[in-house]
């Protein structure tokens, strides 16, 4: 198949059960040990915000964004963000980045999170954060807690611990 063949949208309940089997095969069972999870677990996630990717009506990739506070300062967790192998490079990954950047944006949101390799993100303009600025609810490598302001400023003075957003 090819790159065209993909088309993108919104995430819809029917899609949970593909979501979680693509996590499963990107992740493992080792992904519910994550900090990461443990913020998923606090907050659902907002699937206004959250996209798929599709051969036909089969998930073959996903990414999901988590309405989260931060020192009790509105932002958004990115993840997970999971294509099925036999899909890996072919852009839909990028895609379903720039649609949860570009949802969020246009949502008013000021700022999204992730944590995941710097290399890979760097590419859609997230950034370390400054060691220490945000806690999450476990142990995080610092160098792969990441940050994107979604508007100008929108990471200026971002700090304090991660929960879920009231």
């Amino acid at each position: 198949m090819l790159f065209s063949d993909i088309r993108y949208a919104p995430e819809a309940r029917e899609h949970d059960a593909d979501i979680l089997d693509i996590c499963e095969e990107a992740f493992g069972p080792g992904r519910f040990a994550r900090a990461a999870e443990r913020v998923r677990e606090m907050a659902p996630h907002a699937p206004e915000l959250s996209f798929v990717a599709l051969i036909g009506d089969a998930v073959v990739g996903a990414v999901r964004q988590v309405p989260i506070s931060i020192g009790g300062r509105p932002a958004l967790m990115l993840g997970p963000l999971a294509v099925r192998p036999g899909f890996k490079g072919r852009g839909a990954g990028r895609a379903l980045m720039r649609l949860a950047a570009q949802a969020a944006r246009e949502a008013g949101e000021s700022a999204t999170i992730l944590v995941g390799d710097a290399p890979y993100y760097a590419q859609f303009g997230y950034r370390a954060l400054p060691e220490g600025s945000v806690l999450m609810p476990g142990p995080v490598d610092p160098r792969r807690l990441l940050g994107l302001a979604l508007r100008e400023g929108g990471l200026d003075g971002l700090a304090g611990r991660v929960g879920p957003r009231r």
